[in-house]
C-alpha cells in the first residue's frame, strides 16, 4: 500500500504557504435534511468530482476524481466506484476504491448509509441537491467518540466543468452545516483521460485523528 513517505510532493505541497489551521473540534454531526422528491435513479451514472470539502484536510491535494453510482436491485445497495489522482504526483497515477451504502427508509432516498463495518458508530451520507443532468451535492457525516467528528461534501458535474454560478449555489448549502468554505477546493479535470493505472490498492482515506500510523491505520474511507 503506499504511504505518503513514498510520495514526497504530499510533503512539499505548492499550497502549503496558503494554508491555515483548522478551528472546527465539533464532535457532533450536523442536523441535515435531505433532498425532497428525490429520485434515486437518476441520480446513478457518472459525475466528475469538481469541488471537494473534507474536514481533515487544509490543502488541495487531489485531482481527476470521478465517481460512477450504480444501485443493486438484488440487496437494494448503492455502490459508488471512484476515481483519481494526487495533483502533484509526477507519474500521474490513477488510485481507485469504492464505497457501498443502504438506504434506511426508501421514504427519504436520499439518505444513505455506510454499509462497511469499520466505522465507529453511524456514518450517514445526505443527497443535499440535484438537478440530475447537469450537477448535485452530496455530504458525508461520522460522528467518533474521542475526535472530532469526520465531515465531508462532494461537489458533482456531469461534464468536466461547471458553471461559476452553479457553483456558487451549491457552495451556498454548506455553510448552515459548519462547513468552512476556504477548505472546500477545485478539482482539477483537465488531461485526466490517459492516466498511469495502479496496480496497488490504495482507496482514498481520510485519518479520523488526523494522524495516520504505517503500522495500524484507522481509516474513513470516502470508497470521496
Amino acid at each position: 500500500r503506499n504511504c505518503p513517505a513514498q510520495r514526497p510532493w504530499l510533503k512539499f505541497n505548492s499550497y502549503t504557504a496558503l494554508s491555515k489551521k483548522r478551528t472546527d473540534l465539533r464532535k457532533k454531526c450536523p442536523n441535515v435534511r435531505a433532498i425532497r422528491n428525490f429520485d434515486l435513479e437518476l441520480m446513478m451514472g457518472n459525475w466528475h468530482v469538481v469541488q471537494y470539502y473534507a474536514s481533515t484536510e487544509e490543502l488541495p491535494e487531489y485531482a481527476c476524481m470521478r465517481s460512477n453510482f450504480a444501485f443493486s436491485s438484488e440487496d437494494q445497495h448503492i455502490t459508488m466506484n471512484f476515481s483519481y489522482i494526487y495533483a502533484e504526483d509526477p507519474l500521474r497515477e490513477k488510485l481507485q476504491g469504492n464505497i457501498t451504502w443502504l438506504i434506511p427508509d426508501f421514504g427519504t432516498p436520499g439518505h444513505w448509509m455506510h454499509t462497511e463495518d469499520i466505522y465507529e458508530g453511524i456514518y450517514n451520507t445526505y443527497v443535499l441537491d440535484t438537478d440530475y443532468k447537469n450537477w448535485g451535492l452530496i455530504m458525508h457525516c461520522a460522528e467518533k467518540k474521542k475526535h472530532p467528528r469526520y465531515l465531508s461534501a462532494l461537489l458533482l458535474s456531469r461534464q468536466p466543468t461547471l458553471g461559476d454560478n452553479v457553483i456558487t449555489f451549491l457552495r451556498e448549502k454548506l455553510p448552515r452545516y459548519d462547513i468552512d468554505l476556504s477548505f472546500m477546493f477545485a478539482i482539477n479535470q483537465t488531461s485526466c483521460e490517459h492516466l498511469m493505472e495502479s496496480s496497488k490498492d490504495d482507496p482514498l482515506a481520510y485519518i479520523v485523528n488526523g494522524q495516520q500510523s504505517v503500522a495500524n491505520n484507522i481509516k474513513l474511507i470516502n470508497k470521496p
